[in-house]
């Protein structure tokens, strides 16, 4: 149940950089009517389920940045099949983790993973801790992840904001239609004013405002008919005017971009177990300053290892 002290309550007033409404004023209680939606409208999804070892929910968060989910399952899937504990991983060279990554994009996602398997293999006992402080010691894990596994695998009260939380809070709570560049000392402390006191319920609140913020409170046509919430949204209620603030940067354009390239050398080097000859990296791509660019940023990503006289390979230790 939800504590009844999450009714109304002010959002913090010393939220830096906010503006917008007062900020001390009482915010609404968007918790109760979420977590009845969600109990009914909230998707299948492995990380879901009973029983999820905080390993998958782990990998599963690094693999959800900036991937789809849809894209995510079968590969996470695979993933804890072929490597069901971080010792697991960590017995594998680099290389195995970045063919299995495939096409998930932002590869070094996959050698960041591999680094933090081999620290809890060697540092925790081959368990994920749950303190915050010694997730983000991990390799490759930032904010969001570490409250994301602290609150989603064991269960703990923290704030979790991703983009789709932020967008939603910035709409329901501060009357914005788009929710600006990122501040943590101002998303986590709002975040943190819409959590009911009692932990289950409010690590369900965090699960329910980024399931709204994917698929109701959208960035464009948001499906408000839909809403949960809508008669307690701020942004709804004042007319939805316009964003008249700094907004967040938008992500550059793949196609041409030396993400794409990185993306074609890499798709050469998974599908070869010998070392690839640049005379064989050259035809993925006709412009010769982008492809050596691209090349040159995946050997100092540590992706990528070699040169031209020993041809490149992915790492192998």
């Amino acid at each position: 149940m939800v504590n009844a002290s999450s009714a109304s309550r002010p959002i913090v007033d010393n939220i830096a950089g906010a503006t917008g409404p007062d900020l001390a004023a009482p915010v609404p209680d968007v918790a109760t009517p979420l977590l009845a939606w969600f109990r009914q409208e909230a998707r299948d999804l492995p990380w879901r389920r009973p029983g999820f070892p905080a390993w998958g929910t782990l990998v599963s968060e690094i693999m959800l940045q900036q991937t789809q989910v849809a894209r995510v399952i079968p590969r996470l899937e695979a993933w804890l099949t072929r490597w069901p504990t971080p010792a697991d991983l960590a017995a594998a060279p680099p290389a195995d983790a970045v063919r299995a990554w495939d096409r998930l994009g932002y590869p070094r996602r996959a050698l960041a993973l591999h680094a933090a398997a081999t620290a809890i293999a060697s540092e925790h006992g081959n368990v994920v801790p749950r303190d915050v402080d010694a997730l983000l010691a991990l390799p490759g894990v930032g904010d969001y992840t570490a409250r994301a596994v602290a609150v989603f695998a064991y269960g703990d009260r923290h704030p979790v904001v991703d983009v789709n939380v932020r967008r939603v809070l910035a709409r329901s709570v501060l009357g914005q239609g788009e929710p600006g560049p990122a501040k943590a000392k101002q998303d986590l402390p709002l975040m943190e004013s819409v959590l009911p006191a009692d932990r289950d319920d409010a690590a369900a609140t965090n699960a329910a405002v980024m399931e709204l913020g994917a698929l109701v409170c959208v960035a464009r046509a948001p499906a408000c008919y839909a809403c949960p919430i809508a008669d307690r949204c701020a942004w709804r209620a004042a007319g939805y005017p316009e964003h008249d603030g700094p907004r967040a940067p938008r992500q550059a354009k793949f196609t041409g971009s030396d993400r794409q390239v990185r993306g074609l050398i890499m798709a050469e080097l998974r599908a070869s177990d010998v070392p690839v000859a640049r005379s064989e990296i050259e035809p993925v791509w006709a412009d010769a300053e982008q492809r050596d660019r691209a090349l040159a940023s995946l050997l100092r990503d540590g992706l990528a290892v070699g040169d031209d006289a020993s041809g490149y390979r992915l790492p192998e230790a």
